[in-house]
């Protein structure tokens, strides 16, 4: 059965993800496409863009997905080369598309690829999509036949792109500033386009692993602290001011600092929160996870800024960005969005509000993440995963949810919140979230306090629920 997640459907190649499951995906987004009418003005049959990241038969399942569209009648833009998944959603905006497909498993395995639709409001699709999608993939659709087919074209949106940012981005103080960056696109589709665009603002660059590996190097192309040990040493061999890292579709970003130190986007999102409230006089509501940081909310009670909370998964910030303005909506997962900008996960811009930050600022980023701790306090995050058999699994949510405990580590349980999953939320502001996984036997943990010894006491209380 072809299964939706949270981003789209991913699954092994040649096991699951197959030409003929693309096949059947891509009948499912034409048909659903043609029965919303949704058009695009400046063709009849309704634009749809696709994208598709660097891994192995990537660029082969897009010309397939393409020749599908077609055959509906469905007019098409296929990029020239692998592309962000950022870059592609921008591209639904700007064009004014019907939508978009991009192949990619983001920062999964290289043995995964994946499918990821992209609607009109060029954001993750929500839940009533995927939906219809996931039935349409399983069943034995017919796709009316069109007065005409559909065509496809070629094109490359990179310098569009990057004249783009330019609206969020101070270019001439970038410049003058003269920053040295390491940069690891984890072998995806970072390189060409975030150290280029790092060498048009007059950044001193050193790139790692920038070229093209369908295996990543052996490792998950996700940009977070185990995979980054390269990333790591270079910084502090060279001297460079930040290390910047991508993951393998460039929606996600990690950040080292020039003491060789990887910062969390539990770290990183409240500084970029900060820096564009109180440098760029950014206004409007700021939108987290369940799972993220309350560190933002410390920050947003100073500054009168209003916090919405959600489930995890960016499609539901997006949603919020979507209806208000809202300076940055971001994930403890590594990705965030902007006010203005589409409301999708970029961590190329993500990239280079860092290091616009520490060209304004004029201090190293341990200095900043430092100031940051001195005026709100002290925060330590934590993840963990809880491998149990289902029957375990079962029992443990069934007791937070029924009969949660009064305490955990000695400290009361002020409330309880099931937005998603089970979330404890002590007397002291620390809290813990514990979320069963839909595809695997275990349970994820999250965790917060304002010391590392609370942290540690809450996660051992959570493991003796067990």
């Amino acid at each position: 059965m072809i299964k939706f997640g949270t981003d789209g459907w991913r699954a092994i190649i040649s096991d699951e993800f197959t030409f003929d499951n693309v096949r059947k995906v891509s009948k499912a987004i034409a048909l659903y496409l043609l029965k919303s009418k949704i058009k695009n003005p400046k063709s009849k049959q309704g634009e749809v863009i696709i994208g598709y990241d660097a891994r192995f038969l990537a660029d082969k399942f897009a010309i397939e997905v393409a020749k599908v569209m077609e055959s509906a009648g469905i007019n098409c833009l296929l990029t020239e080369r692998d592309t962000p998944t950022p870059i592609i959603a921008w591209e639904v905006r700007d064009k004014q598309a019907a939508g978009a497909v991009v192949l990619t498993a983001s920062h999964n395995p290289a043995e995964y690829c994946g499918m990821k639709f992209i609607p009109h409001y060029a954001g993750p699709a929500d839940e009533t999509i995927t939906k219809i999608l996931q039935e349409y993939s399983n069943k034995d659709i017919e796709i009316p036949k069109p007065a005409k087919l559909g065509a496809s074209e070629r094109f490359e949106p990179r310098e569009r792109y990057f004249k783009y940012l330019e609206k969020y981005i101070d270019k001439d103080l970038v410049k003058s500033a003269k920053i040295k960056v390491v940069y690891d696109p984890m072998f995806g589709v970072g390189r060409g386009y975030m150290d280029k665009i790092l060498q048009e603002y007059g950044c001193e660059l050193e790139v790692i692993h920038g070229y093209r590996d369908v295996l990543f190097g052996g490792q998950n192309p996700e940009p977070d602290d185990e995979f980054l040990e390269e990333l790591k040493h270079k910084v502090v061999e060279l001297k460079a001011n930040v290390g910047l890292a991508n993951d393998g579709d460039a929606d996600r970003f990690g950040v080292v600092d020039e003491k060789g130190r990887f910062y969390s986007a539990n770290q990183l999102l409240p500084m970029v929160f900060n820096y564009l409230v109180v440098e760029k006089r950014y206004k409007g509501s700021v939108v987290r996870s369940v799972a993220t940081t309350h560190f933002v909310d410390r920050i947003a009670k100073k500054h009168n800024v209003k916090v919405h909370e959600t489930p995890v998964g960016f499609k539901h910030i997006a949603q919020i960005m979507l209806a208000e303005a809202v300076i940055v909506g971001g994930e403890e997962s590594g990705g965030l969005s902007i006010k203005g900008h589409v409301p999708e996960k970029d961590g190329i811009l993500a990239n280079l509000l860092i290091v616009e930050m520490l060209a304004k600022k004029k201090q190293p980023l341990s200095k900043l993440w430092q100031d940051l701790i001195e005026e709100y306090g002290e925060v330590y995050t934590g993840k963990t995963n809880l491998k149990l058999n289902d029957k375990t699994k079962k029992a443990l949510m069934d007791k937070l949810n029924n009969n949660a405990p009064d305490k955990i580590a000695g400290l009361k349980v002020k409330t309880i919140n099931k937005l998603d999953g089970v979330k404890l939320v002590l007397e002291d502001g620390s809290w813990v979230l514990a979320r069963p996984s839909g595809t695997e036997p275990l349970v994820r943990v999250y965790m917060e306090s304002g010391s590392k010894a609370k942290l540690v006491a809450i996660g051992e209380g959570i493991k003796n629920l067990v």
